[in-house]
């Protein structure tokens, strides 16, 4: 099911070192607090129908929230985290996950119009060429499917905004910059012909958002 890493530039070859060190502890530190989340971007991603590209899918967190009717291809740029992820679906029998690659986002290998939903979680703010990566999920998604993000995405302005510039420090050690706005994904789906359906709160009071585009029919 885990099959060989693609070749990779210096910039992701650094992020897979990073991602290394982080997969023995990932799960204790995310798990509890990116659930809900998670499960809301799952949710949003089967309506759409079985065939589901989780894209940075990590030590796989939310692949136990998938219906098991669904079909779930898993790729991610770290082998480390992805052995996490194929033990998980191994323990626990998760016969829905059909495949696991370690990929990088921008360069994906899957032929055009293949998955009825394109899911990324705490990834897109995370990937060097955002606007690369959602052409890549956009490539990937059939005619009336959508690309379903989870992550956090900073203020505008206003006091919220003024909070995440105290915290941002921190912020920034786990991997969550509140420097990427939504905004920036919604030009992206402007210039592409993408419908942006909205932006909307989740747990834990909003901090995380789920943000959906739905792809041309």
């Amino acid at each position: 099911m885990l099959s060989e890493p693609r070749e990779a530039g210096p910039t992701t070859a650094l992020m897979r070192k990073a991602y290394a060190r982080w997969a023995p502890v990932y799960d204790v530190v995310y798990d509890k607090l990116t659930e809900p989340a998670a499960r809301d971007a799952v949710e949003a991603a089967v309506a759409n129908g079985r065939r589901i590209l989780e894209a940075g899918v990590g030590t796989g967190l939310s692949l136990g929230y998938y219906p098991a009717v669904s079909e779930v291809y898993g790729v991610d740029l770290s082998q480390d985290m992805l052995k996490r992820a194929a033990q998980k679906v191994r323990r626990r029998g998760l016969s829905h996950v059909k495949g696991l690659q370690v990929m990088d986002v921008c360069r994906l290998g899957y032929a055009d119009a293949t998955f009825d939903a394109v899911v990324a979680q705490f990834l897109i703010t995370l990937v060097p060429d955002p606007e690369g990566a959602l052409d890549e999920f956009l490539r990937v998604l059939r005619p009336g499917g959508e690309i379903v993000l989870a992550n956090h995405f900073g203020q505008a302005d206003g006091a919220v905004a003024r909070v995440e510039e105290i915290v941002a420090p921190l912020c920034s050690k786990i991997g969550w910059s509140s420097d990427f706005k939504a905004s920036r994904i919604e030009a992206w789906a402007l210039r592409r012909g993408v419908t942006f359906i909205g932006l909307r709160p989740t747990f834990p009071g909003g901090f995380f958002k789920i943000l959906r585009m739905r792809k041309a029919a």
